[in-house]
């Protein structure tokens, strides 16, 4: 290992929420992942004007936390709209002329599950395809260890997560140092299919799932990069647009 590489602040994936305790969340940047939809959703409803996004892990927390505020309650279960909530997770809820200077009040299956999971670290941001560049230039921005946290599905590896780890290593690998074999695994997954994410991505768990209600536009949004190019950071319990 170089002198320089050694300097390089480290990289690393978390492929499921039932991993993390096996990473160093403390001191480290970690990326909520969760493509298919919730870390896809958070961003575009940033982008489209929302003024912040509060994840919480319960419907009923969702539920209370929305009536204190006035706020507009989302989520899913299973992806489907959760019992008692208003509004669902699929990014073309959020509009900006239904959006817009709203606050979000979202919980979901296995996004908001990890990020609250991760709240030791020294930040936290989300990350999905439609705001790949945000979160890519971010962390070469800001010169600190990253966790890569994919939400997966009930803590069983996905592939959409894992894609967009290798998504976001493929791009600023050069400023990191990546001794980790999730990483490697990630970014060859990526490389090997970049040209073919939607056409490989039919063949996932989730992809199926979600297709049975007929969400195929949702996931071919969620795929694709920089349609809501912003980065979403957690602070004080919510999620704004990093400044």
């Amino acid at each position: 290992m170089s002198k320089e590489e050694i300097q390089l602040p480290s990289l690393e994936v978390c492929l499921s929420p039932a991993l993390l305790h096996l990473h160093e969340v403390k001191g480290s940047i970690v990326v909520i992942i969760d493509v298919l939809r919730a870390t896809s959703t958070i961003c575009t409803a940033l982008y489209n004007g929302a003024t912040r996004v509060i994840p919480v892990a319960t419907v009923p927390d969702c539920i209370r936390i929305g009536a204190e505020l006035g706020a507009i309650t989302a989520g899913e279960r299973d992806g489907r709209v959760a019992e008692g909530l208003e509004h669902g997770n699929s990014p073309f809820e959020y509009s900006r002329d239904f959006i817009q200077d709203k606050t979000l009040v979202l919980t979901t299956t296995n996004g908001t599950k990890l990020l609250h999971m991760a709240k030791d670290a020294e930040q936290i941001i989300t990350g999905s395809f439609p705001n790949l560049s945000a979160v890519c230039d971010y962390l070469i921005a800001q010169k600190r260890p990253v966790i890569l946290g994919c939400a997966a599905w009930k803590d069983k590896v996905n592939l959409e997560d894992t894609l967009f780890a290798g998504a976001v290593i493929s791009r600023i690998k050069a400023h990191f140092n990546i001794n980790d074999d999730a990483a490697l695994a990630a970014e060859m997954l990526y490389s090997s299919n970049e040209d073919k994410i939607q056409e490989i991505m039919t063949q996932a768990s989730h992809y199926k799932r979600l297709a049975k209600f007929g969400l195929q536009k949702d996931i071919q949004y969620c795929l694709t990069p920089n349609g809501a190019n912003v980065l979403p950071i957690y602070k004080n319990g919510e999620l704004v647009i990093a400044k």
